[in-house]
């Protein structure tokens, strides 16, 4: 019974992770079908639910809007956009924001039918700020240009799909085939200065003047390319196909039956939306494989969110170790039990979280890390697979709590990162390159990810000496804090090694690309620093300037060092790697930098002041 009660708990999580994998059939409109179906946006070709997700996510923070899912309320707003408007999707926390547009300060989310009044005001206001450089903005002027870009995705959308206001849009594309050959008659009659049916031709223009937004504002392409294109990327959007029928272009099948849709959906008909959805996924089956293949799979990663799950998963793994190491002396045999389900907790969130950076992999078909949000999850991966190996080798539960606290961290990190868009995008054509992203850039970010892990034992070991009497806890025969001390160590020199070799790599690509191994760029200073700090603090542990309590204060000055040159130097404005200042990641950024310092000025504390270093006698050295 004993060794079957640490795996109760980790049984749980897995059954709610495959019950997961279950849907019941769809009554009603087919939401999901609809959400499966390709579109072309950022490059990429990508399922409709992507481009409901990311949308929400950079207008609301969140996926979905009350009791919609994020595709039924893209379907409100493409094909119902008068009741779109009415949903509060738009999150605005500025006050001085909420009076300009005059809106109650009650609510967080607000509609575009409460902003829409004031359109023109935060317009000119917008302008206003775009002419000032991102550091010098006030938080007003980012909240108004975020709200602003929102407001564009919005309306976007809105003319994605069909004209605004259009009830039967089935019926309109009827009429508008009918009025194509008068009306084309009329326009080469009058061009020709000769007599012209003036009522076909107005007829004809006021279906042009419609399409005409469509096919300039329209967000994702939504029309597949011609069966006889030359390249399977030249997909359209839905106004620019109906444009060029005009010029004796065919309508594609694409467009009837989302217009089929939209009719069916705006009079309430499920059964005629879901024929007309069925009928569209059977065309494209007999052409567009490839693409259906990748709007299912990525459909599937959405649904699944194996980073929420992980993300669940090692809250629940942390809070179990740490109760673990609380209760290491107190009560054994509880410790033990404890220690052993947070032990598999952490390789099932492990699990999920090697299986949703694999998957994410396949759909982009690049290496793992391609910009700073792939970069966060694979740094939390890193350090949660350096945390399972060190649970395995020293068994008394810190593996475990270092590597689901890291890899929970990272995954909100990445979270929040999100926030900026698809995290799919193509890539810049210097980056464009599968063998240097491999090679470089993995090996690179394992650094960042041992450093970091180094630093987070290096946090432990303070905290727990602090606070607690645990450091001076039997472990086999090795005290808690002569085993921190062993980790740490250990993965400095995974660091170095990493850290080195990563930089070394990114100097060949920098050579192959820019025609110069070394430019003094920030990004490529950080590397360096990365490196020297970890030889420096191989070099003082080797050379005896520092005990136990120096490699942990040197390793917590390691966060700062990599944190600087994973992040910090991104946001700077200047180099080649620069990605634009952001910010609210610079004050989350310097509040990190912060605690640092802090817990290396605790850390620096005279051990009479540490508990675990109290004796009865005397405080004991350190």
């Amino acid at each position: 019974m004993k060794k079957i009660v640490p795996w109760i708990l980790p049984a749980v999580f897995a059954v709610w992770v495959l019950s997961t994998l279950h849907h019941p059939p769809e009554t009603g409109f087919h939401t999901r079908d609809f959400g499966r179906l390709p579109v072309l946006l950022g490059g990429r070709v990508q399922p409709l639910d992507s481009v409901a997700r990311n949308t929400l996510l950079q207008i609301r923070e969140r996926q979905s809007v009350g009791n919609l899912s994020a595709t039924a309320w893209l379907m409100e707003t493409m094909m119902k956009p008068e009741a779109a408007d009415k949903l509060n999707v738009f999150r605005i926390d500025n006050f001085e924001l909420l009076n300009m547009l005059q809106l109650p300060e009650t609510q967080k989310y607000y509609s575009f039918s409460q902003i829409q009044p004031h359109l023109d005001d935060l317009t000119r206001e917008a302008q206003r700020a775009n002419n000032v450089e991102d550091a010098n903005r006030t938080a007003f002027q980012r909240q108004l240009l975020k709200l602003d870009n929102a407001l564009e995705i919005y309306q976007r959308l809105q003319l994605s799909l069909c004209p605004p206001g259009t009830t039967d849009f089935a019926g309109q594309l009827a009429a508008y085939e009918q009025a194509i050959p008068a009306g084309v008659a009329a326009a080469q009659a009058q061009e020709a200065k000769k007599t012209y049916d003036q009522a076909a031709l107005n007829r004809l223009l006021d279906f042009l003047s419609s399409y005409n937004d469509l096919s300039k504002y329209a967000y994702p392409l939504m029309v597949p390319p011609a069966t006889g294109a030359k390249s399977r990327a030249d997909w359209q959007n839905i106004g620019q196909n109906l444009m060029s029928v005009v010029h004796g272009n065919d309508l594609s099948p694409a467009v009837t039956d989302y217009a089929a849709m939209a009719t069916a959906y705006n009079q309430n008909q499920p059964a005629a939306f879901n024929q007309a959805l069925d009928d569209y996924r059977h065309w494209l089956g007999q052409w567009f494989v490839p693409e259906i293949r990748q709007g299912v799979q990525e459909f599937f990663f959405n649904q699944f969110e194996p980073f929420y799950k992980a993300m669940v998963i090692y809250v629940t793994a942390f809070l179990l170790a740490v109760i673990a190491l609380l209760t290491f002396a107190l009560a054994p045999k509880l410790s033990e039990t404890l220690r052993r389900s947070a032990f598999w907790l952490v390789v099932l969130g492990g699990v999920i979280h090697t299986f949703g950076l694999v998957f994410r992999m396949w759909l982009e078909g690049r290496p793992p890390v391609t910009n700073l949000y792939s970069s966060a999850i694979f740094i939390g991966w890193g350090c949660v697979i350096l945390g399972i190996i060190l649970e395995r080798v020293f068994a008394v539960g810190l593996g475990s709590a270092v590597a689901s606290f890291a890899g929970f961290v990272t995954l909100v990190i990445a979270h929040n990162l999100s926030m900026d868009g698809d995290t799919m995008e193509m890539l810049r054509a210097v980056l464009d390159t599968n063998f240097w992203l491999a090679t470089h850039v993995v090996v690179v970010t394992l650094g960042y990810a041992s450093t970091f892990m180094a630093g987070l034992l290096g946090v432990t070991y303070v905290l727990l000496g602090l606070f607690t009497p645990l450091l001076k806890y039997k472990s086999g025969n090795l005290e808690l804090g002569k085993v921190l001390a062993k980790m740490a160590y250990g993965i400095v020199c995974f660091a170095a090694l990493f850290s080195f070799t990563g930089t070394v790599l990114g100097g060949i690509w920098a050579d192959q690309s820019w025609g110069r191994f070394w430019g003094w760029d920030p990004k490529e200073n950080g590397a360096l620093l990365i490196v020297l700090w970890n030889a420096a603090i191989l070099h003082a542990r080797w050379g005896g300037m520092i005990r136990e309590r120096g490699l942990m204060n040197m390793v917590i000055f390691g966060n700062i060092v990599t944190s600087w040159s994973w992040f910090g130097v991104n946001m700077l404005g200047i180099g080649l790697h620069s990605y634009g200042f952001m910010a609210a990641a610079f004050w989350w950024l310097l509040a990190f930098v912060l605690s640092q310092v802090a817990l290396i000025l605790l850390g620096m504390l005279p051990a009479g002041m540490w508990k675990s270093f109290r004796t009865p006698s005397g405080p004991a050295s350190a």
